[in-house]
């Protein structure tokens, strides 16, 4: 038993209400064990929270704000998320505006996507058709637990074909003309590493892949929405929610026959503390975190004034321009050193949802690419690039409101150093996180386990940590051995 009998008891304890802390917790009750999920904010959601910053009326995402896995995540298509939540599609599902060209766009339609793409059409629809065929195959495979043999081994295998032909400078690149190999090395970009690695093209061809196959949705009223479905369905199945309660240590908790952090290793560490073996320990504390982010939202007056008018039909932007440029821009950032022209994601919810601002007006919300643990306003540098692809937008402008790296970490305390990938995305951690080991969720010490994107299948609104967490205990602790996924859903 994990916990303090003073505090009460419970079948199982869940430390963090983040979509996997959510997901957890979820599982865990559907398996009709009594469940209390700990949260130090005011609200649920972590990465996935919204709220007011810029002004009254505009509702700005956290972190997470377009959602490619809302539709394919084998967690939330067993939880029902889109009977629960409407999930809004933009066009395009994300665009790369370029300097003196037409923008390269990423329209769900790939055909139509490849047709923009000129010279390179061909290829686009040679990388991406096959994995778009088999979409499920290869969601299966990339947000499993990977420490078992993927179901679809063919589409396996031609991810990681492609991603060793596009993360391989020395092989020479499948895309020649600049509007693929802008477009590729944006969505490449997610994994806060430069494009031209083996984890950051992984990211980028499932990325991709899901644009062209579910979308990158939006939704509706924003991301909250998501984890408000999440914890109003636990509430029904007899959770309990605790919020408002930071959690120092094992002995804050009720006690319990297992408990589930999401949290950082760093995290796990601090709530542990000496139970944990030094040599456990010591491992937890050489992990690596990336890069940080820099979050600023804004306030305007009316809609973005694109170069580019397509550009007003995405949901999401990749504000880095070339491939090169977004290569530069990403290898500072890795040498601990803020760009001149940072990568900047952006998304325009008001392109779907009339819901983030008052009518006529709209919100934008970005984020720069920063070195770990940046105290620097990145908000004139994030104007900058936005008017760079868009004059004029200075001017609509209303309010600005930015978190620096430094106060991401803060507000999130799974974000350290305001890294939002919770973890270096290098070929090691993207495959052993957060230390390697057979069972990465369990530690050493009985009935505690990690189910944080600290470990596999890493960063991502996806609650996929989640679920692979629960099941390990349901079966590890309690003996039930059933598919975790069967105690997701469906809808009461």
């Amino acid at each position: 038993m994990i916990g303090n009998r003073s505090n009460g008891e419970a079948d199982a304890v869940v430390v963090g209400a983040g979509p996997n802390g959510l997901a957890a917790a979820l599982v865990l009750a559907g398996a009709g064990l009594r469940v209390e999920l700990h949260e130090a904010a005011g609200t649920v959601g972590g990465g996935a929270r919204t709220a007011e910053s810029t002004l009254p009326g505009y509702r700005h995402d956290a972190c997470s704000a377009a959602h490619p896995m809302a539709l394919a995540a084998p967690f939330f298509r067993a939880f029902g998320l889109a009977r629960r939540v409407e999930l809004l599609q933009p066009e395009i599902a994300y665009a790369q505006p370029l300097d003196g060209a037409p923008a390269a766009l990423a329209w769900r339609d790939l055909e139509r996507t490849a047709a923009g793409l000129g010279r390179d059409g061909a290829a686009w629809r040679a990388v991406f058709g096959p994995l778009v065929e088999r979409w499920q195959g290869l969601v299966a495979a990339v947000l499993s637990d990977q420490r078992r043999p993927p179901a679809d081994p063919l589409t396996t295998l031609r991810l990681l074909l492609r991603t060793a032909e596009l993360g391989s400078p020395a092989r020479g690149a499948r895309f020649r003309g600049p509007a693929a190999r802008a477009l590729f090395a944006g969505v490449a970009a997610h994994a806060v590493r430069p494009p031209r690695e083996l984890a950051p093209a992984g990211a980028g061809l499932l990325l991709g892949t899901l644009a062209h196959a579910v979308g990158w949705p939006v939704p509706r009223g924003g991301s909250q929405s998501v984890v408000d479905a999440m914890a109003e369905e636990l509430t029904r199945r007899g959770g309990r929610i605790v919020t408002g309660h930071p959690v120092g240590s094992l002995a804050d908790l009720p006690l319990a026959r297992a408990v589930l952090l999401d949290t950082s290793p760093t995290g796990l560490l601090r709530i542990a503390g000496r139970r944990l073996p030094e040599r456990y320990a010591r491992r937890l504390r050489g992990y690596r975190y990336g890069a940080g982010a820099c979050k600023v939202d804004f306030a305007l007056g009316g809609p973005v004034p694109w170069r580019d008018p397509d550009c007003a039909r995405a949901g999401t932007l990749h504000l880095s321009g070339t491939q090169e440029q977004t290569m530069l821009a990403e290898r500072e950032i890795a040498a601990g050193r803020h760009a001149e022209r940072p990568f900047v994601l952006a998304v325009q919810p008001g392109v779907v949802d009339d819901t983030r601002a008052p009518a006529g007006r709209h919100t934008l919300d970005s984020y720069a690419h920063v070195p770990h643990g940046s105290t620097v306003d990145a908000g004139e540098a994030v104007t900058a690039q936005i008017e760079r692809f868009a004059p004029g937008f200075r001017d609509l402008v209303l309010a600005r409101h930015t978190t620096t790296a430094a106060d991401l970490a803060v507000y999130n305390a799974n974000d350290v150093g305001g890294d939002i990938g919770a973890g270096a995305m290098t070929l090691r951690q993207t495959l052993l996180r957060p230390v390697p080991a057979l069972d990465p969720y369990a530690t050493p010490l009985p009935g505690l386990y990690l189910c944080s994107a600290a470990t596999p299948p890493g960063p991502g609104v996806h609650g996929m940590s989640g679920l692979h967490a629960a099941g390990r205990a349901l079966r590890q602790v309690f003996g039930i051995t059933a598919d975790p996924l069967g105690f997701a859903g469906p809808a009461g």
